[in-house]
Formats: C-alpha cells, structure tokens, sequence
C-alpha cells in the first residue's frame, strides 16, 4: 500500500528530539505503525499481538528488553502494559538519550493511566486518527478515512465486516468481559441508528434488553478504543437552560454507513440518516484538524431546553467561538443562519464584547466548484469541501 503522509509527521519527529519515548495511540488500523516504520526505517519492530512474542517478555522482562535493538518500536502495548515500568528504569538511567522508545496501542483509556502512572516526562502521547480530507482527497463521507479503506474501496464492505470481527474478538474481550458479541454487535448497530443524536442510555438499554449500567460499561469500551467521537453541550452561562446530555456519533463516517447497510453514494443520498452522517464527518474533521494540530480536542453543541440549537460550537484562541451549522443540502438559505445568529447575541452580551464569532454553515452541493457566499449579516455559507481544508480556520 502506497504510503500518504500524515499531519501529524512533524509532531511525532519533533517529539523524537524532545522525548526519549514517544507514545502513539489510536483506533485499531488507524496507521500508527504505518506511520512509524514510515519515519523510522532503521528502528528495530515488535508486535506484542504476537502470543509467543509476550509469553517471552513476560517470562523474562529484563532479559526480553536486553535484546531490543535501539531505537525500538514496540507495538500494540496495551497487550503488555507492564512493559512502561521496566521502559521507564532504562529511560531515568540514560535520560539524555532522547527518540529511543516508541509505542503504540489502541486502547486510550488504559495506556494514558500508565503513562500517566510510569512515564510522566519521559513520554510525549500523541494520538493517530483515521484520515482526514486535508491528508487525501480520497476520505470521503461513505468511506471515511481508514487508509486501508480508501486503498482498495471496492473492498470496503469486506473490510469493515473483518475490521468489526477483529476488533470484537480482539479489543472488547480484552477490555470487558464482555461474553455475548452478539449482542454487543447489535449495539454497535443501534448507535449507529443513533448517531448524532443525544445521547440516551435508557433508550439504548430499554431497545437491547439490558440494564443501563451495563450500557454504560459497554460505551466506556467504544470510548477506550475510539470507536466513538463524543460531543458534550457547551455549558458557558449564556442565561439559558442548557441540555446536559453529550451527542455521540461513530467515530468513522465509512464505518456508521457500514453498519447501517450503506453501500452507495446513491443509498447514502436517499438515505434517513444522510444528515447526521454528514454532521459527524464534519465533527470528525475539526477534531483531526485539532489532534493533528497538537491541540485539545475541544468541540461542543448547544441546545436549550427551549430548543435553540446549533451543532458545533468551537473555542477559538484569543476568547472567541466558531458556530457551525451543518446542512446536507446543495441549497443554503438566509433562514439557516438564524439559530447561530440568536446564540452570538447571547454570546456577545455575555462576553461584553470581547471575543470574535465566527458564523458558518456548512453545506454538501451537487455541484463541483461551489464556493463561499454571504448567507446573512455575520455568516457564510461554505461547502464541505473549502470548509475541511481548514477547519480551525
């Protein structure tokens, strides 16, 4: 597979020089090994998948790491999260020697507590999604950004089907004991009938028969592994009685389009669900553009109880805010702009008038070659296509 480069490149070579382990983490076949063995050709590799690889580190640790040849990638770690106490002894007795180890794994919850336990300065963690438009043309709303998707989209059904097996059988059984997959596929499904909407346990739980803790064990679970993109209500005090409840959508836009049974773009347009996969591959952009960026994944919708809602509000540098309204429609029209222009009153009174808003809706056109219009006073109307090249802008 030819290999696209990644945003985050710099970030992990600059983090070489800055730290002696640098630590990768992402969704299962994200291409963080890709990635690394793309920037470390010489560095020694060991896939901790490999079940005669870790009866042998666990037999004899030491002994094990005695043999690595530096500097070494280490793959899939969370399968031996030990591996961070003995890495770090070797670290703090060369502390100068900086680009030594790198690791990775796709179960975020877990190895962030052990770095945050084992490597506190000795590790810089940056974390690997799928691929966004700004790295190829090639993502899409019907594939999403999975490099090995967009290589060969003609397999792509094969390829989510096999994806969703893997990660069952491999993640979910080594995070929870989770003994009905089954059942568990069947979730996955009915969140993606949810997706991007408020996020309801009780509703999920009533639907599959289970208890609403045990709802919330499984989400933990798509959470560690990143399965899932939660946006939580933006709770600034604009007066107003807020929702408090997070949306939740399928991380990957090619993967809810698998699980809903979408093969086509023509099945994607006629699709019910087409406006709220539209609305997460936006969410999903912004936030590779600020992971990628080397900021905090900060996005947020807002909804009051009086139902002024807009769907994604991000914090801009300097106290300012992006509203964006998100439209799966070749045609914008003035009436879009007016929840967005309602919320920056509110914000501007609030901020007393410190703070820019920036106004946008977002639209998917038919046509080729669309560009920026003035929609109304404050707010433009972008395709998807200009508004991904940068979505932070």
């Amino acid at each position: 597979m030819r290999y696209l480069r990644r945003e985050l490149e710099s970030r992990v070579a600059t983090a070489a020089r800055q730290f002696p382990a640098v630590v990768l983490t992402g969704p299962r076949r994200a291409g963080k090994t890709f990635l690394l063995r793309h920037l470390l050709p010489k560095a020694s590799y060991h896939l901790f998948e490999d079940p005669d690889l870790v009866a042998r580190f666990r037999h004899d640790p030491q002994g094990f790491l005695d043999g690595v040849r530096l500097p070494a990638i280490l793959d899939e770690i969370q399968h031996v999260p030990e591996v961070f106490n003995f890495i770090r002894s070797r670290i703090d007795r060369t502390p100068r020697r900086m680009g030594q180890w790198f690791l990775t794994g796709s179960q975020e919850t877990g190895l962030m507590r052990r770095v945050t336990e084992s490597m506190a300065g000795r590790a810089a963690v940056l974390q690997l999604h799928p691929m966004s438009v700004r790295e190829t043309p090639k993502v899409s709303l019907l594939r999403g950004g999975y490099p090995e998707v967009l290589a060969r989209p003609r397999a792509a059904s094969l390829w989510f089907s096999s994806y969703l097996q893997t990660y069952l059988e491999r993640d979910v059984r080594s995070i929870s004991a989770v003994h009905d997959l089954a059942m568990f596929r069947r979730f996955l499904a009915l969140l993606a009938s949810r997706h991007g909407q408020v996020l309801n346990k009780s509703d999920l739980a009533a639907a599959l028969g289970m208890s609403v803790p045990g709802i919330g064990r499984w989400l933990d679970i798509l959470e560690a592994t990143l399965q899932v993109l939660i946006v939580p209500p933006f709770f600034e005090n604009l007066g107003k009685r807020l929702i408090k409840s997070p949306k939740i959508y399928i991380a990957d836009s090619g993967l809810a389009c698998h699980l809903l049974g979408i093969e086509t773009d023509a099945e994607l347009r006629k699709s019910p669900f087409v406006g709220s996969l539209f609305e997460g591959f936006v969410a999903a952009e912004i936030a590779k553009a600020q992971v990628n960026a080397g900021r905090r994944r900060e996005i947020y919708f807002f909804r009051d109880q009086q139902g002024l809602e807009v769907d994604f509000v991000v914090p801009r540098r300097g106290g300012g805010v992006r509203l964006i309204e998100v439209k799966a429609s070749s045609t914008v029209m003035p009436g879009m702009a007016g929840p967005m222009q309602r919320l920056a009153a509110a914000w501007r009174k609030r901020a007393g008038g410190r703070g820019t808003v920036d106004m946008v809706v977002v639209h998917w056109p038919t046509r080729a070659g669309t560009t920026s219009t003035a929609l109304a006073p404050g707010v433009r109307a972008l395709p998807w296509q200009q508004f991904v090249t940068d979505p932070l802008a």
